[in-house]
């Protein structure tokens, strides 16, 4: 199989070395030029994803993997099989910038020939592969989906830093404009896919599954920190009465925490409102998720018994979870401004990020000069066990991700507080 894999980002170039690897050839598409030359010289553009770096050292050598910046060029040579996974992020008031990926349909619709089928990747509101994509991809091609081109819609359901694994583990769900489309889009995934490929009938079925799982997931999230937060009112260690309530079958109560972060949960609740605007729960559970940062700075004052008004208050973590250097959505924005908002100067240190691209995120260095008080935002492996000359002049510290070993803090004399963990 030849095929085409557009916008080549931690989600897409990952599954083009993936289909690369079951035999097949793949020619890469971006923009970025830089991203395209790395490609081509066999270097991830990007660290963090085990296996990558051995797939392009494997692939593009061979001859079989390649990138390039015209998608249209790309298309026109006749793949079997498109794949798209340009981003689409929400705007402030939660509506959704279809600006990629307008751009992506368009660029693929010029080169469109018969005999291809085009698949998105990218998490969209209900109804967007049939009413938005489809109609741009006939008018650029001149073509008739369903009779010349199939059209299908195929959500990415892996995460930064174990892309090939979840590749290989959950079923790949897959939903086509039409029966034409939805069949061969299934036996082209099973050419490169090990895990089971499932139809579900239509692109919107597969559109509102992936909104259905990110939802409950906030949804989840935003229970567990209400009760973290009444735990913490009542003096209750929440964390064992969520583990006591998910020792039977019918409760999976998710961890709380001090922020909801990535490309993912914090947003495609959004999405999922666009198309049902009269949904309830979706918009709750978003409020009480994107409160938590301001809750712990909270917790920060009330373990310093003051305000935070002149006081040096140390962010660690400014990665939206371990191990991964991305901030999309990271909760130590929120920190940072909460911080702010109450006289204090928040400074911040990741170990993933130098202190001139903590600039450009926006947040101050710290110099590892004495603070007054530390929140944890990520939980990178490095704050599992802090110790005093760690967070030197402290007096105060939250864990906001429930992963911190406080004995040795707690030995001198610091105050460790934990949302939802009051004792």
């Amino acid at each position: 199989m030849n095929a085409v894999v557009v916008a080549l980002g931690k989600i897409g170039l990952p599954l083009a070395v993936h289909i690369g690897r079951a035999g097949h050839s793949v020619v890469g598409c971006d923009i970025d030029a830089a991203v395209c030359e790395a490609v081509n010289a066999g270097r991830e553009p990007f660290p963090g994803e085990p296996g990558l770096a051995e797939g392009l050292a494997e692939l593009v050598p061979a001859g079989r993997l390649r990138a390039q910046a015209d998608t249209t060029e790309a298309v026109t040579a006749r793949p079997e099989l498109v794949l798209a996974v340009p981003p689409l992020l929400v705007d402030a008031a939660g509506a959704a910038d279809f600006g990629a990926v307008d751009a992506v349909t368009g660029a693929i619709g010029r080169g469109l020939q018969a005999g291809t089928t085009v698949v998105f990747e990218t998490t969209l509101p209900v109804g967007t592969t049939r009413e938005r994509i489809t109609p741009r991809l006939e008018r650029e091609s001149g073509l008739r989906a369903g009779d010349d081109f199939w059209v299908a819609f195929s959500p990415e359901r892996v995460s930064s830093g174990r892309v090939f694994r979840d590749l290989d583990t959950y079923p790949k769900l897959v939903g086509g404009v039409d029966a034409d489309s939805e069949e061969r889009a299934v036996e082209l995934y099973r050419a490169f896919i090990t895990a089971e490929v499932w139809a579900l009938g239509s692109a919107e079925a597969a559109e509102l599954t992936k909104l259905a799982e990110t939802t409950y997931r906030s949804l989840n999230i935003a229970f567990a920190n209400e009760l973290a937060r009444y735990a913490d009112r009542a003096g209750i260690d929440g964390a064992a009465v969520i583990e006591a309530a998910n020792s039977q079958p019918f409760s999976h109560i998710h961890r709380p925490g001090v922020a909801v972060g990535g490309h993912c949960i914090p947003v495609y609740p959004h999405l999922y409102l666009q198309g049902n605007p009269e949904a309830e729960l979706p918009r709750v559970g978003l409020a009480i998720n994107e409160a938590m940062p301001a809750y712990a700075v909270d917790r920060l004052e009330e373990a310093l018994g003051s305000s935070l008004e002149g006081r040096r208050v140390l962010i660690l973590g400014v990665a939206y979870r371990a191990g991964v250097k991305e901030t999309a959505f990271s909760g130590a924005f929120g920190v940072r401004d909460a911080v702010a908002a109450r006289g204090g100067l928040p400074l911040a240190a990741d170990p993933l990020f130098a202190a001139a691209e903590l600039r450009a995120e926006g947040f101050e260095p710290w110099d590892g000069a004495a603070v007054d008080g530390v929140i944890i935002q990520a939980d990178h492996e490095a704050y599992r066990a802090l110790g005093p000359d760690d967070v030197p002049g402290a007096t105060a510290l939250v864990d906001g991700r429930g992963t911190f070993d406080a004995t040795a803090l707690e030995a001198a004399g610091v105050t460790v507080r934990r949302i939802g963990r009051s004792r």
